[in-house]
């Protein structure tokens, strides 16, 4: 606020008034916040009557307290392309942000590219979006005013960023796995993997460029959302706390089995991890994979890796099955499962000198080697009644579609043709092929019935108990829940991007964002949903109210834990431009 001084000619005295300026969509606008009269009527009153009045203006300015009132017009209407609301949920991302100082990253990087536009300020721009708002790069840059902080870049900026991006990828990843380290802790010890792919939807495949050293491409391959679209994979690997370590892609036609041990060895070396132990679905249980994390003799084994795996019963060998549907051994126990209900379930376990063979350097399995592992099965009636149902299900679809072949194709038999004998398919056109008799397959029926409740484990960790291997395997669930946090709130697919690069920093951008939820629900203690969290910041928002104003509609027990946990007042329902920047630039807020 300050002092206005006007001359008015037709009264010949100058009129006196206080003015406050505020800005809307970058342009300057003044109000007048008070009519003081004349400046003659006050020179029997003060001394000084201009500097009296300027020294109010002074101290209110120090002071900034809200006025009393705001009026406002009940016909003042809206100008033509306006955006009056924004958001500011955004400054809790933002806080994290700056605690891993990926600004910073940035900074140092930009130093050395000749570049004019900001690398973090896009960075940022398309985490704070893909968090809260998840769309296209070119919906984040047109809706950009919905947040405080001044963007000044073009959407050619943009683009060309990301190529940026996916050069310092590894980078990034390297940078942000030492400052979670530094902020919250990390078990880094203990690496969980595991792997999902994104489909595109384009009737062709990548051409792989001569030459080139990595070919990440968008290849036929087979879809976790079973389309026929070509895919590329994405492997994740993630610490004991459910937060994100490190990602990689390759293309949709290599198998995930022997993806996995390079980005473990990148990993390790990056990092400076001596011993990892990783903990990986059944899909990933190989004898490769096994061998090599687990030593080739127990002479060595402690020199090396570790792993827990899950095993295959009904794909195992013989002598596993025999031992795992033998009723000696097994000891009845109470414990919670990952929904927090107490269930009952009964376990074995033992010490097993399996023999192996492993590739050899030439690509062939010639190599016959003993690994010694601990082997434990489960039996858990919930688990067993799940099966069941969902066979039940499957066995229903099967005789549906044996009654009407026509009305089905290998897309749409998903989950039911394996139940079914002589079903086969048209490599045009996916329809099932005619002229075979279908019946239902009792015997597979039968067989997979054998086995309903049961799992298994097996691992190189000999020395711990049952119980803490079956902890440590738990939290394999924590990086399903990743990838559907992934592809679920923060809309990965659709990919609005098409070259190498850009599909590559967009999966950084991707990752970078649930890093940053995960380390968020850590500071809170886990104690909202990802739904919840994203929801709540996405709504606390305000609109322009007049002239440096802001009304606030918004408030829930998430806003109430980050004002907690972070030390902000977020309760006022007006507050004035100058407050909500000092919240959003984050100043003396402790983690």
């Amino acid at each position: 606020m300050y002092l206005k001084k006007s001359f008015n000619k037709k009264r010949n005295k100058t009129q006196l008034s206080f003015v406050q300026g505020y800005r809307i969509n970058g342009k300057v606008k003044h109000k007048v916040i008070q009519n003081l009269g004349y400046l003659e009527d006050y020179l029997d009153k003060y001394e000084d009557p201009i500097a009296y009045f300027q020294q109010i203006a002074k101290e209110w300015n120090a002071s900034r307290d809200m006025p009393g009132t705001i009026e406002v017009s009940l016909s003042e209407k809206l100008p033509d392309h306006c955006s009056n609301r924004k958001n500011l949920g955004y400054a809790i991302i933002k806080i994290i942000y700056a605690k891993l100082c990926i600004r910073e990253f940035f900074q140092n990087k930009q130093r050395q590219l000749p570049v004019e536009y900001n690398l973090n300020s896009i960075f940022s721009l398309l985490i704070y979006n893909r968090f809260l708002f998840p769309s296209s790069k070119k919906n984040a840059f047109e809706t950009k005013d919905r947040f405080f902080d001044r963007f000044d870049f073009s959407l050619d900026d943009v683009y060309r960023a990301l190529s940026y991006f996916n050069r310092h990828s590894l980078e990034l990843q390297k940078h942000l796995h030492a400052r979670v380290s530094s902020l919250v802790g990390r078990d880094a010890q203990k690496a969980y993997y595991d792997v999902t792919n994104y489909y595109f939807e384009m009737p062709y495949e990548d051409e792989d460029s001569p030459g080139a050293e990595r070919k990440v491409k968008r290849k036929k391959g087979p879809s976790k959302e079973h389309s026929k679209d070509p895919i590329i994979q994405m492997g994740l690997l993630m610490d004991s706390n459910g937060i994100p370590m490190a990602f990689h892609t390759f293309s949709g036609n290599e198998s995930e089995k022997i993806n996995m041990l390079p980005a473990v060895h990148r990993v390790k070396k990056d990092y400076g991890i001596g011993r990892i132990i990783v903990v990986a679905d059944r899909g990933l249980n190989t004898s490769d994979n096994t061998s090599i994390l687990s030593g080739t003799n127990a002479s060595d084994e402690k020199n090396n890796d570790g792993y827990v795996y899950g095993q295959s019963i009904r794909g195992a060998d013989a002598e596993f099955k025999k031992w795992v549907l033998e009723p000696d051994g097994y000891i009845t126990t109470k414990e919670k499962d990952k929904d927090g209900e107490r269930v009952s379930f009964k376990h074995k376990s033992r010490l097993y000198a399996k023999e192996i063979t492993k590739k050899d350097s030439n690509g062939t399995r010639r190599l016959k080697m003993t690994i010694y592992q601990k082997q434990m099965a489960y039996y858990s009636e919930k688990y067993a009644k799940k099966q069941k149902r969902d066979r039940e299900k499957a066995i229903a679809k099967a005789k549906a579609l044996i009654k009407n072949p026509a009305g089905y194709t290998k897309a749409t038999s998903y989950g039911c043709a394996a139940y079914i004998n002589n079903i086969s398919f048209s490599k045009d056109t996916g329809e099932i092929v005619e002229g075979k008799a279908l019946s239902i397959n009792e015997e597979k029926i039968a067989e997979e019935e054998l086995y309903d409740g049961y799992y298994a484990i097996v691992t190189s960790e000999k020395e711990l108990s049952d119980k803490e291997i079956r902890d440590i395997y738990k939290g394999l669930w924590e990086i399903e829940e990743s990838f559907k946090i992934i592809k679920g709130e923060f809309k990965t697919r659709p990919v609005f991007v098409s070259t190498e690069d850009h599909i590559e920093a967009h999966f950084l951008i991707c990752f970078v964002t649930l890093l940053i939820m995960r380390v968020l629900e850590q500071l809170i203690g886990k104690c909202h949903s990802v739904r919840q969290i994203r929801n709540s910041l996405a709504s606390y928002s305000c609109s322009h109210l007049d002239q440096n104003y802001y009304l606030f509609d918004y408030r829930d027990d998430v806003i109430l834990t980050m004002e907690k946990t972070f030390g902000l007042d977020l309760s006022k329902k007006i507050m004035p431009l100058s407050e909500i920047k000092r919240i959003s630039m984050y100043k003396d807020i402790k983690i």
